[in-house]
């Protein structure tokens, strides 16, 4: 399946409980060019390698043990205000786009994934991140 023709570059980390979804992102964004830096199944573990890699982006599920992707949001764009957040979620329930868009993370992509969609909203974060 072609998403489109140009190649990205960027990091990238993947924060979901599920092993099933973290490879599904991975196959996506490094199919297109992206290099994914880190992997982590809570928010605890999250805010550690976020720590540790600073990539580009990190996308977060919102559901996880330990701490949520709303608390773990919170905690890395506390740390470094320029952190590019990406929610994650099964939801898309409106109160769970506008909570996770509160905590400050830039944008939102529903689970099940539509790789043209992550591609899309992951290469304008990086574009974003690179105007600054």
């Amino acid at each position: 399946m072609e998403i489109n023709s140009a190649h990205m570059s960027g990091t990238v980390m993947i924060v979901d409980d599920e092993l099933f979804f973290r490879k599904m992102l991975r196959d996506i964004l490094e199919e297109k060019g992206f290099t994914v830096v880190a992997e982590a199944e809570d928010g605890l573990e999250a805010i550690e390698k976020y720590r540790q890699h600073h990539p580009d982006i990190i996308i977060l599920d919102i559901y996880m043990p330990e701490k949520s992707g709303f608390e773990a949001a919170r905690e890395i764009i506390s740390y470094d205000n320029n952190a590019k957040v990406l929610i994650c979620s099964g939801s898309g329930y409106d109160e769970d786009v506008e909570a996770a868009l509160s905590t400050g993370a830039r944008d939102v992509i529903l689970k099940p994934f539509i790789p043209k969609e992550v591609v899309d909203t992951v290469s304008k974060l990086i574009r974003e991140k690179n105007t600054f």
